[in-house]
């Protein structure tokens, strides 16, 4: 499953890193794509997009609903 969010804090290539680490570590099966000008994140794994949002939170972003 392929979870696209917009996290509207990214403002450089460090959160897209940090965002990056948060999930792979937790999750390191799933395949992260941070597009920093376009602020958006997507994720390619089969946790459920709640898990993957809880993640990003904790790792200091908001994301827009």
């Amino acid at each position: 499953m392929t979870i696209t969010l917009k996290v509207p804090s990214i403002a450089c290539g460090g959160c897209a890193d940090a965002i990056t680490k948060a999930i792979t570590g937790e999750k390191p099966e799933a395949k992260v794509s941070v597009d920093v000008d376009a602020k958006m994140v997507t994720v390619d794994t089969d946790e459920s997009t709640e898990i993957i949002k809880g993640i990003i939170i904790e790792a200091g972003h908001t994301i827009e609903d």
